[in-house]
């Protein structure tokens, strides 16, 4: 029973699939959903919906084709302007793995074995041996005792002789030159002095230069301006007399003229004229209208006492007459 049992979780693990022929089984590829393009990414809001129409418009079929096609033609270039990979060595293969800038885990987890071997460990190869040829004659030595070929003493003073000579010789030029040395630097010294004396000296006849030709600039300046100014002053004093000639005559006409068409004239008289001359005329227009006013009144008044006397004298003169009748 645990080997049907097991037989079963066997057959029920392994995943075919059934070719068009029915005869070759291929097992299936496992790896990452997040790469399945059946999967669709994003929020719950921001779906992809479906045109309303069942027929699309053969336009907008034509001009997705020709994007797509583009998109191709793009990548095919990229990718044959892009340097490729290596082939595998042999015994090798490629994997492909994750270069994304943010890793992802991967939830396909491979079971694997590991195998360990211990080897020897390699030993240090040994120092190749020096070649030594072999002897092709026979060995002869010969002993020399001391002072049989030369007595040191004797023949070392000559030597000794020239290497004291040569260093006193060399000191000697060294002290010579340690002289000529310091001469050297002395007159280049005295010759610096000399130079610093006399570019001070230059550079203080080059000052007192050029204060000179800006107290002369200074100076022609202010003569320039002083002659301009007093041309400035004969021809205002030219125009200022020719403007007073010229409006010798001018004047007296024009001031004529000015009084003959109103603009001079006289406060008191302008003031009479403009305000007390109306207000008096308006004054007598008011007293004689006043006046005029009273005789009328006076005439009416007159005129009635008058009929009323006329009346009354009419009256007298027809009652004598009643009487008498």
């Amino acid at each position: 029973q645990g080997s049907n049992l097991r037989t079963l979780y066997q057959l029920a693990s392994m995943v075919v699939v059934a070719s068009s022929s029915g005869d070759v089984l291929t097992k299936r590829h496992y790896g990452n959903i997040m790469y399945d393009r059946r999967v669709v990414r994003g929020n719950t809001y921001a779906k992809h919906i479906l045109p309303t129409t069942a027929q699309p418009d053969p336009a907008e079929i034509r001009r997705q084709q020709a994007n797509r096609r583009r998109a191709i033609a793009r990548k095919q270039a990229r990718e044959q302007f892009r340097p490729n990979t290596p082939e595998a060595l042999e015994g090798r293969k490629h994997t492909d793995v994750q270069t994304e800038l943010y890793l992802e885990e991967l939830s396909n987890i491979i079971a694997t074995m590991d195998i360990e071997c211990q080897t020897d460990p390699f030993l240090d190869r040994p120092a190749t041996p020096l070649f030594i040829p072999a002897k092709s004659g026979k060995d002869v030595e010969t002993q020399i005792e001391e002072g049989e070929l030369f007595d040191f003493d004797i023949e070392v003073q000559p030597v000794l002789e020239v290497l004291v000579g040569k260093t006193i010789e060399q000191s000697l030029l060294e002290v010579m030159e340690e002289e000529e040395l310091a001469c050297l630097k002395a007159q280049q010294r005295a010759f610096e002095e000399l130079r610093n004396n006399e570019l001070a000296e230059v550079q203080r006849l080059q000052e007192m230069e050029r204060r000179h030709n800006e107290e002369k600039e200074r100076r022609i300046a202010q003569q320039r301006e002083v002659l301009r100014k007093e041309k400035e002053i004969a021809e205002k004093i030219a125009a200022r007399a020719y403007t007073q000639q010229y409006l010798a005559g001018l004047l007296p006409a024009v001031f004529t003229s000015l009084r003959r068409h109103g603009y001079f004239y006289n406060p008191v008289e302008k003031d009479i004229e403009t305000n007390f001359f109306p207000w008096l005329m308006d004054e007598v227009n008011n007293r004689v209208e006043r006046r005029y006013t009273a005789r009328e009144i006076l005439d009416t008044m007159i005129y009635d006492v008058t009929q009323k006397r006329l009346e009354r004298f009419n009256e007298e003169e027809t009652q004598p007459e009643k009487s008498d009748s």
